[in-house]
């Protein structure tokens, strides 16, 4: 029974990616590993950019200096 764990920022992230990343990892891991669909648990967590960090800054950080 997988349990696949996507974590994300808060980004623009719409139904349909969410959609097409929870069939497609089932998919992979159904062609990989022989796992049925039925049994394979995908779960998407969208972290909002303050909580998320690199290179010792926030996402949020980063993003305004990308826009600056």
């Amino acid at each position: 029974m997988p349990y696949v764990h996507i974590r994300v920022t808060d980004e623009g992230v719409s139904a349909e990616h969410k959609r097409q990343l929870i069939e497609q990892t089932t998919h992979m891991l159904q062609q990989v590993l022989g796992k049925p669909p039925a049994s394979t648990f995908v779960v998407i967590e969208e972290v909002p950019t303050d909580n998320w960090g690199v290179g010792g800054e926030t996402v949020t950080a980063v993003r305004a200096r990308e826009r600056g």
